[in-house]
């Protein structure tokens, strides 16, 4: 996506709102320009060590997004991230060293980012966060050429087939497969229906587009596009013309303001048909906003992760433990995607450290070495293909003002009808 910050009219929803947005243009990168000649060698305990590692202390990067657009996005997983680091070290560290993780805020700015890199770039092993598809884009040769594991909070399938950079989760082709899915076995959609899709322009849209495509034409189904652009938060012409297509459900691929503006003005104008959304396009802080009641009755969301309101046993602790550490704090889903990603890096320190290395190169390996990984906050992870994403598995849910992260689970994850006939056809 690009970079073009949100004019936005004086509304409530929307500098809130577009705190989610962030999750379709995230993404992770650090790097090290030090290569081996600057190595630690191998440590006193006698594992091998590289960039951000010492024999006391592992050292993690995150490119966050603290002043900007995507500040309050940007708070929960570094919060999050924080927290998971917090619990490690006080169970002894991974590998007897204490995680640190360095935080630098480039406020949604690629010039910053790149200098924050930069500045990172030879005292950290990985990066666990980055906000920004194009902090992403800028710095995505950098990070594969220095060997960074990055784990993007983005999920466009053009971030796929790189060692060092991990999708987790979906990517949005599948996520909108699953949604037509959705809509087919439990709206009464069928052959011949006109479904809107409303998409941001860059990656996310596009690749949202190609699975919403390729879903419609197995169901029989036709596709009405509508392309905006990010600064795009009063959707009127966008409704009326999906009424003059008579559609009978609406896909929106954008951000929280969007989807608000979609589904407040379709439900003023009589246009009450379900809207569904993958992850970024939904944020807690719409249901203190006027869409609210549109948005219970109408909206749906596709997304890898379970809603914070799961009865997960690893997701009520995460919580439970959330709460206790940042009282009155906003529990979104950026909570349990920046807690995830952090859990599932220190997965792979520790195989590496099992393996003997804690290099960057060894770290990478320790992670494309894994096919099963769950760490009981959602669905079990792939990583051994990089090429494909770590899971086809979507979970749906609805808004819910009064749920934790005001979203509750419609149905448990599952593989759409489709999905692997899809990547197959892709990867051929």
């Amino acid at each position: 996506m690009k970079s073009t910050h949100h004019t936005h009219r004086a509304r409530p929803t929307t500098l809130l709102a577009t705190a989610l947005a962030v999750l379709l243009l995230t993404a992770t990168g650090c790097s090290s320009k030090a290569d081996s000649a600057k190595n630690a060698g191998d440590g006193a305990d006698g594992v091998k060590a590289g960039p951000g590692v010492t024999d006391k202390v592992i050292r993690l990067g995150a490119l966050t997004d603290l002043t900007g657009p995507y500040a309050t996005l940007g708070k929960s997983i570094v919060q999050a991230q924080q927290m998971w680091a917090d619990e490690v070290n006080a169970d002894g560290g991974i590998c007897g060293r204490r995680v640190e993780i360095v935080v630098k805020d480039h406020g949604y700015d690629v010039q910053k980012a790149v200098t924050a890199y930069a500045d990172l770039s030879e005292d950290v092993v990985a990066l666990p966060q980055v906000i920004g598809s194009p902090v992403m884009a800028a710095l995505l040769d950098d990070i594969e050429r220095d060997k960074v594991l990055t784990f993007p909070q983005a999920w466009a399938a053009s971030l796929l087939g790189r060692d060092a950079v991990q999708v987790l989760g979906t990517t949005y082709d599948i996520d909108m497969i699953a949604a037509v899915d959705f809509l087919t076995r439990t709206k009464g959609l069928g052959k011949g229906d006109t479904v809107g899709h409303v998409y941001f322009e860059g990656d996310y849209g596009a690749n949202a587009l190609e699975g919403s495509q390729w879903a419609a034409k197995k169901a029989g189904l036709k596709i009405a596009g509508q392309k905006i652009k990010a600064t795009d938060t009063d959707l009127s012409a966008q409704v009326s013309a999906l009424r003059k297509e008579g559609v009978k459900a609406v896909l929106i691929s954008a951000g929280p303001a969007q989807t608000a503006s979609l589904v407040g003005v379709a439900a003023s104008r009589g246009l009450k048909v379900p809207v569904v959304t993958s992850a970024p396009g939904y944020a807690p802080q719409l249901m203190k906003t006027p869409a609210a009641p549109a948005l219970a009755a109408l909206l749906n969301v596709v997304s890898a992760a379970p809603a914070v309101s799961s009865e997960l046993p690893g997701v009520r602790k995460m919580v439970a433990d959330y709460r206790k550490k940042y009282p009155g704090a906003l529990l979104d889903s950026g909570v349990l995607s920046g807690y995830n990603a952090a859990r599932l890096m220190g997965n792979d320190l520790k195989k590496a450290c099992e393996g003997g290395s804690l290099t960057r190169e060894a770290l990478i390996e320790a992670h494309r070495a894994q096919s099963g990984v769950d760490v009981g906050l959602g669905t079990a992870q792939d990583f051994s293909d990089k090429a494909q994403p770590a899971s086809t598995e979507a979970y749906i849910h609805k808004p819910d003002a009064k749920a934790v992260g005001a979203a509750v689970n419609v149905e448990d994850a599952h593989t759409a009808p489709g999905v692997k006939e899809y990547l197959a056809s892709r990867s051929s």
